[in-house]
Order: structure tokens, then sequence, then C-alpha cells
């Protein structure tokens, strides 16, 4: 695409940079989005394993708490010490649901390349008005 001359045309040479410069941009939010993949897959890993110990541990402190609730409350009323450690794993299994429910609404993955994307869509509406 060369004048008579032989000379590049201006709007060319305009274009490829663009293309460049949109092409380096672009690369680079794929890399920003490549790492927070990477660092997303580790952190459910952790959580995974910490979730496996938190209910391994979780279950055996709360079937000797039961044990011993029972054991101390027999004596007094047996059906008031089962209602006992009912009532207390009902008030654990609430607490667990509403945290559950935080963490499910207040995710933040991929907050970085977001609000990157957010940026470069601005910058670019700027540069096209």
């Amino acid at each position: 695409m060369n004048d008579p001359e032989g000379q590049p045309r201006p709007w060319t040479t305009g274009a490829k940079q663009v293309a460049s410069r949109l092409l380096a941009l672009g690369g680079n939010r794929l890399e920003l989005l490549a790492l927070e993949l990477v660092e997303e897959r580790d952190r459910m890993r952790q959580a995974a394993l910490l979730a496996v110990g938190m209910v391994l541990f979780a279950w055996l402190s709360t079937a000797l708490l039961t044990l011993a609730v029972v054991a101390l409350g027999w004596a007094w009323s047996p059906p008031g010490a089962l209602l006992l450690a009912a009532l207390f794993h009902g008030t654990i299994s609430f607490g667990l649901y509403r945290r559950f429910q935080s963490l499910w609404r207040n995710g933040d993955s991929f907050s970085a390349s977001l609000e990157q994307l957010r940026k470069d869509r601005d910058a670019l509406e700027k540069l096209l008005q």
C-alpha cells in the first residue's frame, strides 16, 4: 500500500500502530488473566484441603462434645440431654450456613482483570470519540 512515490500511506502506518498497540494490550490482559487463573486454582486447592481437614476435626470434636453433653445430662433428663445436643448442632449448622452464604455472595475472583478491562474499555471509548 504505497503511493506512487514509494512512500507508505499515512493512514496505513497509523492503523498498523493502533493494531500493534491493541495486540500488545490484549496480550498483557491475557497474561494477567492466566496469572489470576493460576492463583485462583491454587486458592481453590488450598481451600479444599482446609475444608477436608476442618470437616474431619469438626466431626470428631462434635461427636466427642455430643457424647460428653449426653453423658453429663443423662442423669438429669435423657430427653433433655438429647434436645440440648440437637440445639447445639442446629445452632452450629445455622452459623456455618450463614458463613457459607456470605462467602458465596462476596466472591471477588478475577477482580484485577475485570478492573483492567474496564479501564481499557474507557480509554478506548475516549480514543474513538
